[in-house]
């Protein structure tokens, strides 16, 4: 097993509830004690606490080094071998927008020049899925061993449904998607 620390910079305006779904549903991928996030606001704080070690201040004020930014637009696909490069590998708080509109790459990636960057294919992927797949390859799979379905249908009701537009992995055959935010959106009917 891998001991790499995940660090979420929280890119969005507010802590969305949709965003505590996915977090909460991150720290039981790769576990509270592996995960961090920063910029969060400090009223926010303690509801994050029990997922991970949380830190008000952005990215930029953490003295860390050998990171890697997970972005989908680097040019090299993170591989094993990077596992054993990298104590901390980042990902952008982001919801993404469709089509893209390179957010990682101008909210954080192009801030942090002194770190690496790899992506995950080139799709768009939510962050619980990023990170997922991000450990499982720190973990020893390729990103070849991995399957994806691009856009995935969630049913709201007898005849509504929403299409969320981003790569999801494949475990057990089905889609990784957190319980919580498929009833969010039942509950809210979308974003």
């Amino acid at each position: 097993m891998s001991n790499q620390i995940y660090i979420i910079e929280h890119l969005e305006p507010k802590l969305w509830e949709w965003c505590i779904y996915e977090y909460e549903h991150v720290s039981k991928i790769v576990g509270k004690e592996n995960l961090w996030f920063t910029n969060i606001k400090p009223e926010d704080e303690n509801k994050l606490k029990k997922f991970g070690k949380v830190f008000t201040k952005p990215m930029k004020t953490l003295k860390i080094e050998n990171a890697c930014i997970l972005d989908p637009e680097a040019t090299k696909l993170l591989n094993p071998q990077d596992a054993k490069k990298y104590n901390y590998f980042i990902f952008g708080g982001i919801l993404g927008d469709y089509p893209p509109k390179k957010r990682t790459e101008n909210e954080l990636t192009k801030y942090f020049p002194q770190f690496e960057k790899r992506n995950l294919g080139k799709e768009q992927m939510a962050t619980d899925n990023a990170i997922y797949v991000t450990h499982a390859i720190t973990n020893g799979k390729n990103f070849s061993d991995l399957k994806f379905q691009n856009t995935i249908s969630i049913n709201l009701g007898k005849y509504e449904f929403t299409d969320l537009p981003y790569n999801y992995v494949l475990v057990n055959g089905k889609p990784l998607i957190s319980e919580k935010v498929v009833q969010y959106l039942k509950d809210k009917e979308g974003f």
